[in-house]
């Protein structure tokens, strides 16, 4: 810690989408509580910044397309680079850290700091980084036993003396969302007290998207069986997917794809009672919100299940799990294809038991089958452990 005393202005480097950026909140808690009067920058992708400048960790938000990271291909100059190590020169940055998974290297980002001349650099590190990591840490993975995301990004700057007593991940939901979102549901009736969810059926990879007939049978089952109204969400490149399943599932449905930025995606999902998705960033925005989860989750990857929340993780077993695969690679997807709804079914009906007043959790059960939460739009919602 005593290389980093007098850190004041830091560089976070989180060049992942929404979901990375969310899962690395408690660490930027944990620096912004140990280091007095710091300043984190993040740097991150356009997919990421949509989140980072609603978290109240962040206090800027600095854009790059990294292009050693997954996305279409491209033949620019290397102009981008160019400015990012002059925007870095200029900055005054005291340090940087350099937050990656486990799949990911350091290097192409701890080389872009060392020529901005930051003179601190933290990372994880396979190998010897000379000096281009200045504080390296050594990945524990390598010896088996894959961390949580979230406990992964602790443990690092945990080795420059950054510690937190609360890990909750950490988004701003204003209150200009909350009320503009209970206007639309308001709108859509969905305030006369019966009881509804919010199904979110999409995923940026095709490996982590449960069947579209698999989501239209269980939200047929949700209205017709249990009364309960769905409402789905996705964005406007997701709309032919939502209005296939709402054809589908022959119930009535309520469909907000296309309507809600991230801010006020959060101010959904801090409302809604229960969410059930795909593997994918609404869950952590969930989470963030302290909204209760069941997650459909592909075995692609094993470290990004739902963080500090009431949640179910409905999986399917199978011989070729954690591929870090955006496709199947053998092809037949079985790890969410072979979830059937029953599964998916039970899970909500034992998550909302055991977040009843019987089973604990402050009574959120009683919440969720009363329908929407009677209490004042601005109010803040303690986290459930």
């Amino acid at each position: 810690m005593n290389a980093w005393n007098g850190v004041k202005k830091v560089l976070c480097v989180r060049l992942d989408t929404m979901s990375g950026v969310l899962l690395t909140t408690p660490a930027l808690r944990a620096m912004k509580q140990s280091l007095p009067d710091c300043r984190l920058s993040m740097l991150t992708s356009a997919s990421g910044a949509q989140a980072a400048r609603l978290i109240p960790e962040i206090d800027a938000v600095l854009r790059y397309e990294a292009l050693w990271r997954k996305g279409p291909s491209t033949d620019r100059q290397p102009d981008a680079e160019v400015q990012l190590i002059e925007q870095f020169r200029h900055g005054g940055f005291d340090a940087a850290v350099i937050f990656t998974r486990y799949t990911q290297d350091p290097l192409p980002a701890a080389m872009l700091c060392y020529l901005g001349g930051i003179p601190r650099r933290l990372a994880y590190c396979r190998e010897n980084l000379c000096q281009l990591v200045t504080q390296p840490v050594v990945e524990s993975e390598s010896g088996g036993g894959l961390r949580h995301e979230v406990r992964r990004q602790l443990d690092l700057v945990a080795a420059i003396g950054c510690h937190t007593d609360d890990e909750h991940l950490s988004i701003h939901v204003t209150q200009q969302a909350l009320s503009e979102v209970a206007m639309l549901l308001r709108n859509r009736g969905l305030d006369d007290g019966q009881p509804w969810l919010v199904i979110h059926p999409c995923a940026t990879a095709p490996s982590r998207r449960w069947p579209s007939e698999s989501f239209a049978v269980l939200a047929r089952r949700l209205v017709r069986e249990h009364g309960c109204r769905v409402v789905f969400t996705g964005t406007a490149t997701d709309l032919v997917l939502v209005e296939g399943i709402r054809a589908a599932m022959e119930a009535p449905s309520e469909s907000l794809a296309g309507y809600l930025d991230v801010a006020h995606l959060a101010g959904l999902l801090r409302l809604a009672p229960l969410l059930v998705s795909n593997n994918t960033a609404p869950v952590h925005l969930a989470a963030a919100v302290g909204t209760p989860v069941v997650d459909i989750y592909a075995l692609t990857a094993p470290d990004h299940t739902p963080w500090a929340v009431p949640h179910r993780v409905v999986s399917h077993e199978v011989s070729c799990k954690h591929c870090y695969q955006s496709i199947c690679p053998e092809g037949h997807g079985n790890c969410l294809r072979m979830i059937a709804p029953d599964e998916v079914l039970a899970a909500v009906q034992e998550l909302l038991h055991d977040a009843s007043p019987a089973g604990g959790n402050n009574g959120h059960g009683k919440e969720i089958l009363s329908g929407m939460h009677r209490r004042g739009v601005g109010s803040s919602r303690s986290h459930i452990l």
